[in-house]
């Protein structure tokens, strides 16, 4: 203890420069965690949340007796559960490849131009979307027409193609910077394997399934732990941006619906919501858990 606070004295301007982090983080997001005591709570604006009726579970009893909890739940665990199996693997694949590759003039041209759609803003993507599959003025509508001389279906009216639009779309716009992280650990294989084994007379394909992925798997495993510890925290603004009144049995989602009922109903059922949110983040700390204690034990990595 002693020798702690020695420490801390000696170099206790750089303690002081962490106190300004250290008091935002407490402000916006421990303090904020009082207010999950609205769940508990049947929340009247005039009384405020402490001097609020006390109902207990009430609020998670009325979310899961309600008719659109079966809905809402297989909504965002086929989405979330989709978007994980389509985007985790992708980028490692996607870094392994461009590692390969001979010409460094070309690396640089495939980098930049699949980090490019990450920096395109939800609300323009939707819009890009909308337009690229419109039935009747996209390139879709256009060139269904052109080959088969009828119109198109509309597929943004077709509930069951909501998860494969948005997962799909969200590859093509995420793939280049998830997989930076990867690319970054790859740098960092010491070349000497890749000699050795070339003398062995290993092909490239070779070198990389015994170097490259055995050096990015430490990587890999904390990455999936985060994923599958954020499985149920689904992309609101762009669901919510894809949602209209046709594919809405195949959208709803946790997130979505927590915003209905809290903020854009007549009702603002602000208990209601902290409830459905509260369920949502344990749902996700219990992922978190069992993701990180079976990593840790499968490849001796976890987070904590």
């Amino acid at each position: 203890m002693n020798n702690t606070l020695k420490k801390i004295k000696s170099r206790w301007q750089i303690y002081l420069m962490l106190l300004v982090p250290l008091v935002w983080l407490i402000i916006f997001a421990y303090v904020p965690m009082g207010g999950l005591i609205l769940a508990f709570k049947k929340y009247n604006f005039q009384l405020g949340i402490f001097k609020s009726e006390w109902v207990g579970l009430d609020n998670f009893v009325k979310f899961f007796q309600s008719f659109k909890f079966p809905i809402i739940l297989r909504n965002t665990l086929t989405l979330s559960i989709y978007s994980l199996l389509a985007t985790f693997p992708i980028p490692i694949i996607f870094a392994l490849f461009l590692n390969s590759m001979l010409g460094k003039r070309y690396k640089k041209i495939i980098q930049t131009v699949t980090y490019i759609p990450y920096f395109i803003s939800i609300v323009v993507m939707v819009g890009l979307l909308f337009q690229l599959l419109n039935n009747r003025i996209g390139v879709y509508g256009n060139l269904y027409r052109l080959f088969t001389g009828h119109s198109a279906p509309d597929i943004l009216a077709e509930g069951k193609n909501f998860k494969h639009i948005y997962v799909w779309s969200g590859v093509w716009q995420n793939t280049g910077y998830s997989a930076i992280i990867y690319i970054a650990a790859l740098s960092g294989v010491d070349s000497s394997l890749h000699e050795a084994a070339m003398i062995d007379g290993a092909s490239r394909f070779q070198r990389m399934i015994h170097i490259d992925i055995p050096a990015i798997l430490p990587t890999a495993s904390i990455m999936l732990v985060l994923a599958v510890g954020n499985i149920m925290n689904i992309g609101f603004e762009k669901v919510l941006l894809m949602q209209n009144n046709l594919n809405l049995n195949y959208s709803e989602i946790i997130s979505t619906y927590v915003y209905k009922v809290g903020l854009a109903s007549g009702i603002n059922d602000f208990s209601l919501s902290t409830a459905i949110g509260l369920f949502n983040s344990v749902i996700n700390f219990v992922l978190l858990v069992i993701a990180n204690t079976t990593s840790k034990k499968l490849s001796g990595n976890g987070i904590f």
